[in-house]
């Protein structure tokens, strides 16, 4: 899978591991999505487009928002993710925000989350979907700040956490080789404004010993294992080591944290 400008998407939507992913940061995150989104003001009739809609639990929670009068667009690069045939208001299109055009309507609101960190060209990507907001639409982008806290274990207290940030470092190397912007969740607010969003504000959520941080990062190894090995900055015996260690529950798994920015298009 490729994302524009010919880097290899890292964390691929058709490896096995992928679901287990969703579902995880699912139980992250939704609720501040939900939150923010219900903040904007979301009723029946709006027209929403979700895009790089990995999961399915954002898309179904718009459409039961929006009701049988609205419509929530729900695009990606890959969407193999979508395993049934969508029912209105929802439709389900192929489109790489960061190389393709817009869709030709108009939308109340636009959300991404944790997508343009991936997207090479992503002040592209965040033109084409202030460009399809309609006068007094909302923008919602969500993004990962790695930089910003680098640490699957911010407390290290022994040989475990040590191995587990090293690992942790290793993935984000991955990441910024293929073009991630590791430092891209705090632009957020001053981007929006400098497109010409008015009304802008942001906030930060960053989860610590969630079981859900456990079972993020488990099927977050074993999706990159082969590369973490292949580039050399881990051996299989110590990956399977450090799965063990999160398997015993033992350590305080964090996540990198998730920024929220949103504003209003004049």
């Amino acid at each position: 899978m490729m994302r524009s400008g010919g880097h290899a998407y890292l964390l691929d939507n058709q490896q096995p591991e992928a679901g287990q992913r969703f579902d995880a940061l699912s139980a992250l995150f939704d609720p501040t999505t939900f939150r923010h989104i219900e903040r904007l003001g979301i009723g029946s009739g709006w027209r929403c487009w979700e895009v790089g809609a990995g999961g399915t639990s954002v898309v179904s929670w718009l459409a039961r928002k929006v009701g049988p009068t609205g419509r929530v667009l729900a695009t990606d690069i890959d969407t193999s993710w979508q395993h049934s045939t969508p029912r209105p208001p929802v439709e389900v299109r192929r489109h790489d925000i960061g190389a393709d055009e817009p869709p030709a309507e108009s939308f109340d609101l636009v959300h991404a989350r944790l997508v343009l960190v991936h997207v090479p060209d992503r002040e592209r990507a965040l033109q084409s979907m202030i460009r399809a907001l309609r006068p007094g639409g909302r923008l919602l982008v969500e993004d990962a700040d790695p930089a910003l806290q680098p640490l699957l274990c911010p407390d290290e207290r022994g040989p475990e956490e040590q191995l587990a940030n090293r690992l942790r470092h290793g993935f984000r190397s991955l990441l910024a080789r293929r073009g991630a912007d590791l430092s891209y969740g705090r632009k957020l607010p001053g981007l929006l404004r400098a497109a010409g969003l008015r009304q802008v504000e942001a906030d930060a959520y960053f989860p610590v010993a969630s079981p859900a941080c456990t079972a993020l990062e488990a099927a977050t190894v074993e999706q990159v294992r082969g590369s973490l090995v292949q580039a050399g900055l881990a051996t299989n015996e110590e990956i399977d080591r450090h799965l063990a260690n999160i398997s015993h529950g033992t350590m305080d798994l964090a996540t990198s944290p998730l920024i929220s920015a949103w504003g209003k298009k004049p």
